[in-house]
């Protein structure tokens, strides 16, 4: 798809725009619905809790809340790195719950139309497809976007439940 034609398909009126917070893991790109996204904050000293699951990492303290923090790289099964200058944590709001996710680097705030997403394969970039919504194809790239309900499903919730 041309960047021409994706310029013409977000000047639709009819068509849905998805706005979205774009960040990277590893070398790929991944997309969130920015409606979920609180904030953005860099990279904080996170406090450990003893016998959580390997993919919380732990607890930070956001203006008086406990918040507990989620490692996409973890919880993707992409190997572990030191945390840098451009790693943040994206503060998210799922179910009236507040959660971090530590990803490598936030890119950019964008909006694409909805048309130019297509449903996932079964697993792309080692993911299971059962954590994507879609994969959205931009002209030089693609994003996979995320279901952030899914990567915390249930047991998932009841463990962070059992650390903030």
């Amino acid at each position: 798809m041309t960047e021409d034609k994706v310029t013409q398909d977000m000047q639709r009126p009819n068509d849905e725009l998805l706005q979205l917070v774009s960040f990277t893991i590893g070398d790929e790109e991944f997309g969130v619905d920015i409606l979920k996204v609180q904030e953005i904050n860099r990279m904080v000293e996170v406090t450990r809790v003893p016998n959580s699951p390997p993919y919380i990492e732990g607890v930070i303290n956001l203006r008086g809340k406990v918040i507990p923090i989620v490692d996409l790289r973890t919880r993707f099964s992409i190997p572990k790195k030191e945390w840098g200058k451009d790693t943040r944590i994206i503060v998210i709001e799922l179910e009236s719950k507040v959660v971090g996710f530590i990803v490598d680097a936030v890119r950019e705030v964008l909006r694409i139309p909805q048309n130019i997403t297509e449903p996932p394969p079964h697993m792309i970039a080692g993911i299971d497809a059962e954590y994507i919504t879609a994969i959205g194809k931009l002209k030089d790239r693609m994003i996979i976007l995320l279901d952030l309900e899914c990567i915390l499903g249930q047991g998932a919730w009841n463990q962070l439940q059992d650390v903030a």
